[in-house]
């Protein structure tokens, strides 16, 4: 059991999570839960297997070298690009410029190139903590007896 101040906070955001709900299947609840259905059933069916595809590809290839450890530093940066992407995709893709630029009175341009430099500043970022980790073993390894 909590604490009272967390049941309240529970209980709140059960309240804030109700009041959305409503709000948001007030208008057109057939295409919201459409909505909801379809997206589950894309990253089920599609999204799944692909990601699942790729991060294997990775740690067999960081395996090959006996280091299956290093797939981390490709997974943290390929899944916070790709979070970015998801949540950003109508810009990024420019086709909710024209509904973002009559809504907040701001351009709708560069999405895509910032989204590459966070993307390539992530890998960048990965890859320098790659290195120095790799550095900092090589010198804690002792010597080689020969």
């Amino acid at each position: 059991m909590g604490s009272p101040l967390q049941l309240l906070l529970l209980a709140c955001s059960f309240a804030l999570a109700g009041y959305a709900g409503v709000r948001l299947l007030a208008d057109d609840w057939f295409q919201v839960a459409l909505w909801f259905v379809g997206t589950a059933v894309v990253h089920d069916l599609v999204l799944l297997p692909l990601y699942a595809m790729l991060d294997r590809a990775a740690v067999r290839a960081s395996g090959a070298v006996g280091h299956r450890e290093r797939a981390v530093y490709v997974r943290v940066p390929a899944t916070l690009s790709g979070l970015l992407l998801l949540v950003w995709f109508p810009l990024i893709s420019g086709r909710g410029a024209d509904h973002y630029e009559s809504t907040t009175g701001l351009s709708a341009d560069g999405f895509l190139t910032r989204w590459l430099l966070i993307t390539a500043l992530l890998f960048g970022v990965s890859a320098l903590l790659l290195v120095l980790r790799l550095r900092r073993a090589a010198k804690d390894r002792p010597p080689a007896v020969h």
